[in-house]
Order: C-alpha cells, then sequence, then structure tokens
C-alpha cells in the first residue's frame, strides 16, 4: 500500500510521508490501515520490533487531530516520552495540520490543563493515571489514545497503572479509539477482546533476524546453521563476537544482569573497539568523551568518558539523562561500537545495533531467593534490538552457553520459544489498594458493587475465571482504607474522606501515606534526617541496599540518632524489620548528605550508586516530603515548617543557610556557597552587593551574573566594565563536602543486588 492510498488522511500527509522516504506501507502498517486505524477504529498491532509500530500510532493520531479530535500517547518511561515528542514534532511543520506537540512526565499534582491547547500529547502512564485523578476536563476531549509497549500490563509494578488507566479513559469517552502497540505475545487475542478493537498479528520484520546460541567457537542460529566465531586463547566469547561484528561493519548490544557489570564489560570492550576506529572516528569520539565528562563532577562520568573514548559505553538506569542520551545518540550514528547495557536499554528505546548479545540470561531475584531465568518475552525484547533498516543486512541476537546443557535449554527457552502471554497484576493488594481508593476519590465508583463492575471493565476480568478472588481482594482493601481513614464506608456505599482525596490527588500508594501520618503526628520539630528516615521507608520509595559490612554501620548509626527518628525503632532481633528500617536509613543518609552540600561524586562512591540514582533518590523524597507537608497541613499539625525546610534542602542540595539564596533563579548548590562565602548571604544581599564580589563568586561569568542579579530584582544588573574582586575561591565543585558523621560502604563487587531503582528511572 501507498501513502497515497491511506484514507482518512489529508493529502499533505502522504506527500510528507513519501518525501520523508515512506514509498510503500510494512505488511504491518498496510494492515493497520485496512482495519480501519486511520478512520477511528481501534487496534491491537501486536508486531516484532522495528516493524513500524510506531507510524501506526502517528497514523492513528495524525488522522484523529485532521477530524478536529486531540490525541495521547501513553509510554511507560519518561526516556521514551522526550524521544517520541522529539519524533512527532515533524508532523508540525505540516502546514496543512498546524499540529502541536506537548509532553508531560512529572508533577503528579497537577491537571495539567496546559496540555489542553496541544493536539498531540506525550505523557507517562503514570502521568494520564495523576489527570484521571486530578479530574483534569480536556481529557473529556481526548478522542484517541496510543498505549505503548502494551504488553507491560503484565509487570507487576507498573502493568496495573496502565491497565486501570486505559480502563478509566474508556469509561470517561466510550467511543475513544484505543491503539495498543505490543511485541508479539502469545495472547494478543485477549488484549484486543479486553479492548473492543480489532487485531494485526505479524512476525514480519523489514530486516531478517536470526536467533542462535554461542558456544565453543560458533554460532549455531535456530534454522542449524552455524557462523565461525573463534575465541582465542584468554579471550572472553563476548569480546570475540563484538570484534567479528565491528570487523564486519557493525555495532553491537551487550546485556548484562547489573550496572557494575555494564560498566566492567565495558572497559574490557574498549579494548577490542579501540583498535578498530578510524582516525576520524578518533576524533569525534575525543570530543565526545570530553562532552560526556562534562556533564558532571562524579567518577561514573569519568569512567564513561573513559570508555567512550575507545568506541565502547555502558548504559543502565544510573546514568544522568544527559549521558544516557549522548551515548545513545553516538550509538545510533555508529560512532560507538559497542554499548553495554542493562535490560533498561531494552525497553522502548531506539537502539537497533547489527549483533545483540545476551550475555546474562539470569538475574538476581530477591523473591526468587537467587540468580531466575530472565522471562522469554524480556529476552525476545533484547533479541527485538538487533538489525536496523537500511544499515544492515540482517540482525543478529545471540545467548552465551558453557556447554552443551546449557546451550539445549537456551534453545529450548528461548530460541525456539514461544512469546509469553500478557496476565494482569491487578489482583496484587499493593496496585489493588493505590488503584481502589482512586477509583473512589476521583467518582468512578460510589458503592461496593460500583467498584465491582468497574474493575469488570479490567483485563483481569477479562482473564480472569475466579470473581471470588477478585471479590476477596477488593473487601480486604476496603477494609485497610477504611481502618486508615481513607474512605468511609455505609452498607454498600462507598466514599473517600477528605484525607484520602488528598491522598489520591497526591499520587501516593495509601501504604506510604498511612506510614508518613503515623510518623508525623506527634512529631513537633522533626529533624531533617528524621524527616528522610519517614519517607524512605514508605513503599514509594525504592530503598538502597544493605551490602556487606552495612548492617554494623547503620546499627550503629541507628542508635546514635535514635531519638530522631519519627516512628518505633523495631527492635533488632525482628530480622525483616529492622533490616528494612536500616535500608531506609542508608537512604536517608544519603540525602542527608546531599542535602549537607557533600559532593556528588563523594556520594556515587560512598553509597554505591550512580549519579542518575541520586537525582532519583532526590526527586522522589522531594515529592514525598511535598506530600507530607500537604498532610500535615491537612491534619492540622505543628511540624509543617520542619517537613519544608527538609524539603527545601533536599530539593537544592544545601544547608539551611543557602536556602535564600537557591530561591533565585539560577543559583544552584554550588554558587550559593561561593556567594555565601564571598559574603552575599540572601536575596536581598544580591541587590545591595559589590557587582565585582557577585562576579568573583560567580566566576568572571559576566552573562551569568547579570542574570541572576536580574532574577534578584536588581535594578541594574549590568556588568559592563565589572573586574571580578580578588581573592575569589578556587573553582573546585561543592565548597562544603562535610556534614556526615557516618560513611557507607561502596558494596562488595560480587553482590548481584546492585540495580538500584528509582522514581525517576520509570516515572
Amino acid at each position: 500500500m501507498n501513502p497515497a492510498d491511506i484514507p482518512g488522511l489529508p493529502s499533505a500527509v502522504a506527500v510528507h510521508l513519501a518525501e520523508s522516504g515512506v514509498e510503500k506501507l510494512y505488511p504491518p502498517q498496510a494492515a493497520a490501515v485496512e482495519a480501519g486505524v486511520t478512520e477511528g477504529e481501534s487496534l491491537v498491532a501486536s508486531v516484532p520490533t522495528a516493524s513500524g509500530k510506531t507510524l501506526i500510532a502517528e497514523l492513528a493520531m495524525v488522522s484523529s487531530v485532521a477530524r478536529g479530535g486531540t490525541a495521547l500517547y501513553v509510554v511507560p518511561l519518561r526516556a521514551l516520552a522526550g524521544e517520541k515528542k522529539a519524533e512527532f514534532e515533524r508532523w508540525a511543520d505540516l502546514n496543512a495540520l498546524d499540529v502541536s506537540v506537548g509532553i508531560s512526565t512529572g508533577n503528579y499534582e497537577q491537571s495539567g490543563e496546559r496540555l489542553a491547547s496541544h493536539d498531540i500529547v506525550v505523557a507517562t502512564s503514570e502521568k494520564v493515571d495523576s489527570l484521571v485523578r486530578n479530574g483534569a476536563p480536556w481529557l473529556e476531549r481526548l478522542t484517541c489514545v496510543v498505549a505503548d509497549e502494551v504488553h507491560l500490563v503484565d509487570d507487576p509494578n507498573r502493568g496495573p497503572t496502565l491497565e486501570v488507566t486505559l480502563a478509566k479513559l474508556r469509561r470517561i469517552t466510550p467511543d475513544l479509539q484505543v491503539v495498543a502497540l505490543s511485541a508479539t505475545v502469545d495472547n494478543a487475542d485477549e488484549v484486543a477482546d479486553w479492548l473492543d478493537a480489532e487485531l494485526v498479528q505479524s512476525d514480519w520484520r523489514p530486516v531478517d533476524l536470526r536467533t542462535g546460541v554461542h558456544f565453543g567457537d560458533a554460532i549455531t542460529f535456530a534454522d542449524g546453521d552455524r557462523r565461525e566465531v573463534p575465541v582465542g586463547r584468554n579471550e572472553r566469547p563476548t569480546a570475540a563476537l563484538v570484534a567479528d561484528t565491528v570487523d564486519d561493519g557493525g555495532s553491537s548490544l551487550v546485556f548484562v544482569n547489573s550496572r557494575r557489570n555494564a560498566e566492567a564489560a565495558a572497559g574490557r570492550l574498549a579494548d577490542v573497539t579501540a583498535d578498530r576506529l578510524s582516525d576520524d572516528e578518533r576524533a569525534d569520539l575525543a570530543d565526545l568523551a570530553d562532552e560526556v565528562a562534562g556533564v558532571s563532577d562524579t567518577e561514573t562520568s569519568d569512567d564513561l568518558a573513559a570508555v567512550v573514548r575507545e568506541g565502547a559505553a555502558f548504559h543502565h538506569a544510573g546514568l544522568s539523562a544527559a549521558h544516557r542520551s549522548l551515548v545513545e545518540d553516538a550509538f545510533r550514528d555508529r560512532l560507538l561500537k559497542a554499548i553495554c547495557a542493562t535490560p533498561t536499554l531494552a525497553a522502548g528505546v531506539n537502539t537497533p545495533s547489527r549483533r545483540v548479545i545476551v550475555r546474562d540470561w539470569r538475574r538476581y531475584d530477591g523473591e526468587f531467593g537467587g540468580m531466575k531465568p530472565l522471562d522469554t518475552l524480556e529476552v525476545h525484547q533484547m533479541f527485538g534490538r538487533a538489525g536496523r533498516p537500511g544499515l544492515d543486512p540482517h540482525g543478529e541476537a545471540v545467548l552465551l552457553a558453557k556447554d552443551h546443557d546449557t546451550m539445549d535449554d537456551l534453545f529450548e527457552r528461548y530460541v525456539w520459544a514461544d512469546p509469553d502471554p500478557v496476565q494482569s497484576k491487578l489482583a496484587r493488594e499493593p496496585a489493588m489498594r493505590t488503584h481502589l481508593l482512586a477509583t473512589v476519590a476521583s467518582g468512578f465508583a460510589r458503592t461496593r458493587s460500583g467498584l465491582l463492575d468497574f474493575l469488570d471493565r479490567t483485563l483481569y476480568a477479562a482473564q480472569g475465571d475466579n470473581a471470588g478472588r477478585l471479590e476477596s481482594v477488593v473487601d480486604d482493601v476496603i477494609g485497610y482504607l477504611v481502618a486508615n481513614d481513607f474512605i468511609q464506608r455505609d452498607g454498600d456505599g462507598i466514599t473517600a474522606t477528605p484525607l484520602g482525596h488528598t491522598v489520591s490527588r497526591l499520587y501516593l500508594d495509601p501504604m506510604s501515606a498511612a506510614e508518613i501520618v503515623d510518623g508525623l503526628r506527634g512529631a513537633d520539630d522533626p529533624t531533617p534526617l528524621g524527616c528522610y528516615h519517614l519517607v524512605s521507608r514508605t513503599p514509594d520509595m525504592y530503598e538502597l541496599y544493605l551490602k556487606s559490612g552495612d548492617r554494623e554501620t547503620y546499627t550503629e548509626l541507628c542508635y546514635e540518632r535514635e531519638a530522631e527518628f519519627l516512628g518505633r525503632v523495631p527492635s533488632e532481633f525482628e530480622d525483616v524489620r529492622f533490616e528494612e528500617w536500616l535500608s531506609a536509613l542508608k537512604t536517608a543518609k544519603l540525602l542527608e548528605d546531599w542535602a549537607s552540600e557533600v559532593d556528588e561524586d563523594r556520594i556515587t562512591e560512598r553509597y554505591g550508586v550512580g549519579p542518575g540514582d541520586v537525582r532519583g533518590k532526590v526527586d522522589t523524597a522531594e515529592w514525598l516530603l511535598g506530600a507530607a507537608e500537604q498532610l500535615a497541613t491537612e491534619l492540622e499539625l505543628d511540624c509543617t515548617a520542619a517537613v519544608n525546610e527538609a524539603k527545601r534542602r533536599v530539593a537544592d542540595g544545601v544547608r539551611e543557610e543557602l536556602l535564600d539564596l537557591t530561591g533565585v533563579r539560577g543559583i544552584g548548590r554550588k554558587r550559593a556557597r561561593r556567594l555565601y562565602e564571598a559574603g552575599v548571604e540572601s536575596r536581598a544581599a544580591l541587590r545591595e552587593a559589590e557587582k565585582s564580589v557577585v562576579l568573583g563568586a560567580l566566576r568572571g561569568r559576566e552573562a551569568t551574573a547579570e542574570r541572576i542579579l536580574e532574577n534578584a530584582g536588581r535594578r541594574d544588573p549590568s556588568m559592563d566594565g565589572v573586574t571580578p574582586a580578588e581573592g575569589s575561591a578556587p573553582d573546585n565543585g561543592d565548597a562544603r563536602t562535610g556534614g556526615t558523621d557516618a560513611s557507607a560502604p561502596a558494596g562488595d563487587e560480587t553482590d548481584p543486588t546492585d540495580q538500584q531503582a528509582s522514581l525517576g528511572d520509570f516515572g
């Protein structure tokens, strides 16, 4: 099918597609058009990665906008949201459409009314859920919603939010067109039935994908063919496979099971890629490495820059967003020859390669109690990164085996295996308590029977034949919410209390809210550490793991500062509770270090985390402390001011005396400390200080000084003719590095549990 043959689109769209190189639709795209995707029909597209799912979504959204509607594109990751927004903005250049594209991934307490002015909105599922909770009126005007990576309804952490959000959007707008994009799964027909949608299912790919297992000196592919890839003496199979790929003009993605392994493997592969670079590539990589090093003053930044200079990189959620963007762009341009990554890179981010190497097919799972094989769907998602249309003659996805038995197991488990079915995880109690409260608070149900009727619209109900289990879970959750004063029950009737409405609007897990409320009651003047520990022990904060030697360190700290904790300290003999308490204390101590102006590189080294982890923990703490402040205000508790100060300090990363300065736009933790030590201690002082002193504290940066003075309200911010004052302190990062009284070990290098997560990773 040619672009000109697509119904329901302005002629300018077909011309734009042709000019963009789309001369003919891929078979799955043509099947979607034939199923009515450009004419308002709902659709589930279950097709392999790189088979054109995004264009199917664009056709649905653009046709909806052309009919005068508004489209919403729901993504699972913040990083993916930015990528998709940039991709969709190509439609803004069409005068015939004049499409406006917006994005929203945070600020869970807002209704996002500014988004109403856009034709296409890109948002995470959590943000869309919060928009529904906050009653965003523009959602009623939606005509099309696209759910990207809809197979993630199977994920126990994120899946229920996507599932309930789609059910609510369909309830708000019964005629809503739903387009769900999925990897190939075993039960795509069930997902389509749930969404009342047509199903387009295909195994077609624009680039052939060959899957197999490397053992000995060769890859054995699924069809029995073999490719010799000999492994030299003292050489690792991964290095041999990457060298073979680069020599053949391609690039490699290597998937490993932890961040530390990703960094270590990248260091080894840098030796492989460095010998295979052209002079021009070396020069470009040197520039890229300098840019990477300039992102932050951390060991992680330096380590990444070192391997990038040699043509390799590592990629994981501990990196900053700027680091990830630089690595992904350079890899797409084939400047970087190999990336060693944790599975986060397989989740929809556009980073295709000639060869995918799944080095680690097992990952540590605490609930499982050891190393657990990855799900088939997750490995197939990694496989799907192999093969870039127009650049690669084919894609190869290779697992590694050390013996014949393992090779046979890998073929059975992954290479020859059918895709996993998608199964709803909504009935898990943590998910149910969150979404049940939100359903009541936002008016989707006002009775127990109404709740069950709403839940009957979910995938869980569509898949399940055990209505009794669902009712039992609902009744248990209702009992918990009543006991904590989040809802009231009168016979069959159920209503949210004022506190329950606040908890839902703040996007808190009710268990987090209960923990916060219990901790704040009776806390007249809590310390920052007490506040940080309180929010760190909630389900909404991903705590730092206790590693080798940590228990003794934090047990001692626990008793030293016991008076600061909000709530009863569990006994050492309550093993699980005490361990969780100490994990929260380790997390709280990281936050206290940050709020005491400890250098970021010292924090990352001390706690064994990456810069992205620090930022994620800080962002999550700021959100939770903001919620705690509002809960304290609503309950008329005496600790509101102390919670506010703890929130502001962790948000800005400063001691109390700098909060007035960091309130000026353009002044961060480093600039504030330099100004303070130069004698400029407040916003008011900025308006009166000698310009030479300000300029000296800001390292002679005239434009920066003028902008900051203007933001502070100075009548004449000009720096014309001003000379920096003498005696400025050297530019050595944060001026203050103290503020801690306990250090945390960097961690046991053999510990498999080094994959820290945060709201910043996924939200």
